[in-house]
């Protein structure tokens, strides 16, 4: 039997983040709101600092316990995603099972979907004598220069 969550349809819009809270019944302030509009705007991995800093740049009015506290409630009910680094937490807007690279020239996060060929699950399986029902991979590099001068032409466009 799978767990609830992943019986869930992946939230991939504002919009379905912004459904999913009143289904759950969770109230959607002002506030939640502004940090929802925040992190799929953004598009980006940001600290509750930033978002807090963010957010006054652009005349939204938030206190930092009103931030750190919406942004447990919308990670709590799997809403946004939560990252653990030693550096503290960062939170994005892809709540559903997805790997991450991790730029090291950058400091990045960068979201990517990543499936494993089921032979590779399998062996894994027999290995280890679990059942796997979900799994992220963390990628660690450097950016590529031609695929960072592509990059930087694309945000220009």
């Amino acid at each position: 039997m799978q767990p609830e969550a992943a019986l869930r349809k992946p939230i991939r819009s504002l919009e379905e983040a912004i459904d999913r809270c009143q289904d759950l019944g969770m109230r959607l302030s002002r506030q939640r709101r502004f940090i929802l509009e925040l992190l799929w705007q953004a598009q980006e991995h940001l600290s509750a600092r930033e978002i807090y800093d963010r957010l006054n740049q652009q005349g939204k009015e938030i206190g930092h316990t009103s931030v750190y506290q919406n942004l447990e409630a919308l990670a709590s009910q799997n809403i946004i995603e939560c990252i653990e680094r030693s550096e503290g937490r960062l939170y994005g807007n892809i709540s559903d099972s997805h790997s991450h690279i991790n730029c090291l020239d950058t400091n990045q996060i960068l979201d990517v979907y990543v499936e494993l060929p089921p032979e590779l699950i399998q062996q894994i399986e027999a290995q280890t004598g679990v059942k796997i029902t979900d799994y992220r991979i963390d990628f660690y590099g450097y950016r590529q220069p031609e695929a960072a001068e592509k990059h930087r032409s694309q945000e220009l466009a």
